[in-house]
């Protein structure tokens, strides 16, 4: 017997010569290939004689998959007409970004789509859309930095605390945050999501838990901020334990780190493979959730989620340790990620990338730019754009065109001006690159309504 696995030896082991093989030497070769080959056989065959016992198995799941009922792999065709979509805002949203909904909507499998104020192109699906489909994920509609998300902790300190304190708590910034690719931090944190049994289970998971470990608390690069600001809250509610009034406040933004990323580009080379759509919509292709690559994708994003909300926790938990406070209200959210919920009667996913949640009485933070509020809103629940809203302002130019036309002394220039200090940053996330905030928030009073304010002070970014 030869030291490497073929196809031949599945064979003499009673494997129909089906795609089932070659099923069987991807996932060995991908995952079990320092295993011993008479080690792998004896397993293979116990996979043959009892494929039902191995569904959802992390390594010999897609192999049973491809024994019992295997993925029919077609060429997808689009359809001649658009499901149902709605536009807010459509004036502020560039054409391209209309033509990727549009494409989207034209799917086989899509339900309902909208488009929100701050859309801009994206890669697939553009950012600021949301898509419904029929029992169908598609993760590049999730897009790569799954489960970004916003974090909003408010202090009881007045917005006076902030006088005289900047270098205090730039130093508290500088000192208790992390960013972009290499940096981390020098005290590991752990987390409950670190122990779940997908890391142990799933290998793609299991060879990412490392690297989830050390980015923990830590933020991406690009928009992703964490910023000291003044809240205020425009109303009184029973739930909140502050009363209106102008308050501290901690809020940031970033996502799932290279978990979410690698998991990104791992199941969109497998939905590819398995759902061959035209050059032009290719980057739609989806995993239909009856199917084990469908399963394990949603297990997987779901745990990166549930890891970007252990980074925020970590990030506020070492802010408020610093300050030596305890936050009275916290206010978060996803983007970037998949629900399953009901629309127009059926049980559909829901993607929204870029896009808020704004369920009925859902509360979220609307971030603007670093010299704009953001906005703590309340959903409205409207059907008509899924329940959904806008996840900040929007880009009004590409990073490309800021880098062109911003300078980093027209940027700080308008800091300045705002009263806002900045730590790292550059010039493609520079305040005039975004649109409008008080406009976008305006064109979706129709989906949320506003309960208060958060005007950044100091940001830290990437540098």
């Amino acid at each position: 017997m030869g030291s490497k696995l073929s196809g031949k030896d599945l064979i003499k082991l009673g494997f129909p010569q089906t795609n089932a093989i070659n099923i069987a030497l991807g996932q060995i070769s991908r995952y079990r290939k320092r295993d011993k080959k008479e080690h792998i056989l004896q397993e293979a065959k116990q996979v043959l004689l009892f494929p039902e016992q191995y569904k959802g198995h992390g390594t010999w799941g897609k192999v049973a998959e491809g024994l019992i009922k295997p993925v029919e792999v077609r060429m997808q065709q689009l359809r001649s007409q658009r499901v149902p979509f709605e536009i807010f805002g459509e004036n502020e949203i560039d054409e391209l970004a209309k033509r990727q909904l549009y494409d989207a909507l034209k799917l086989p499998i899509s339900v309902k789509g909208a488009l929100l104020p701050d859309a801009h192109a994206g890669y697939g699906l553009p950012i600021g859309a949301v898509l419904a489909t029929d029992n169908s994920v598609i993760p590049y509609a999730v897009g790569v930095d799954i489960g970004c998300r916003m974090s909003l902790s408010v202090y009881d300190l007045p917005a006076s605390y902030l006088k005289g304190r900047s270098f205090q708590l730039r130093n508290i910034l500088r000192d208790n945050t992390a960013f972009g690719l290499y940096e981390t931090h020098k005290q590991r944190s752990d987390a409950e999501v670190l122990s779940h049994s997908a890391f142990q289970e799933v290998p793609l998971l299991k060879s990412l838990r490392d690297k989830a470990y050390k980015q923990l608390g830590s933020s991406g690069g690009g928009n992703h901020f964490v910023e000291f600001g003044i809240v205020d809250l425009l109303v009184d509610r029973a739930d909140w334990q502050l009363r209106k009034g102008t308050y501290l406040a901690v809020l940031s933004h970033s996502g799932s780190r290279g978990l979410g990323a690698n998991i990104a580009k791992h199941y969109t080379y497998l939905a590819q493979k398995q759902c061959p759509l035209p050059k032009q919509v290719q980057q739609f292709a989806w995993l239909d959730l009856d199917t084990h690559d469908g399963q394990e994708y949603w297990l997987a994003m779901n745990l990166a989620g549930e890891y970007a909300k252990a980074c925020h926790d970590d990030i506020h938990r070492r802010l408020g340790k610093a300050l030596g406070k305890r936050a009275m209200l916290t206010i978060e959210n996803h983007h970037n990620f998949a629900w399953k919920e009901v629309v127009d009667g059926k049980e559909c996913i829901v993607h929204r990338k870029g896009a808020t949640p704004a369920g009925e009485g859902v509360l979220g933070i609307i971030p603007g730019s670093m010299t704009a509020p953001g906005y703590i809103v309340e959903g409205k629940g409207n059907p008509l754009s899924l329940q959904s809203a806008s996840h900040g302002a929007g880009r009004a130019r590409s990073r490309g065109a800021c880098k062109d036309s911003i300078s980093r002394s027209a940027m700080f220039a308008d800091l300045e001006a705002n009263d806002v200090e900045l730590i790292g940053g550059s010039v493609d996330e520079a305040p005039m690159a975004y649109k409008d905030i008080t406009k976008v928030i305006q064109l979706q009073d129709e989906l949320v309504s506003v309960l208060g304010t958060f005007t950044p002070k100091i940001v830290r970014m990437d540098k």
